[in-house]
């Protein structure tokens, strides 16, 4: 069948690539990328939910998920501190 195409010119871009990069003729490259483009949107594919997995963190009472950092400072600066007592 023959048809007239106006491109976009990024699309033409793309193509003229992909004739340079495949050796192949500009009537080969168009009708590539047309059957994958129309096999993607004819049957798209199913995908199953994301399920994240739960698990015990196992935190003490008392300690505040969202201040951990804090808690490694100050653990950070008591070894700092032990160590220069210790000197």
């Amino acid at each position: 069948m023959r048809t007239t195409l106006t491109l976009d010119s990024d699309v033409a871009r793309q193509l003229q690539a992909t004739v340079r990069r495949r050796k192949v003729s500009l009537k080969s490259a168009v009708n590539q990328a047309l059957r994958i483009g129309l096999a993607m949107d004819a049957a798209p594919k199913e995908s199953r939910p994301f399920r994240v997995k739960v698990h015990r963190s196992g935190l003490l009472p008392g300690f505040d998920p969202h201040r951990l950092n804090q808690l490694a400072d100050e653990l950070e600066d008591e070894a700092v501190l032990s160590r220069i007592r210790a000197s």
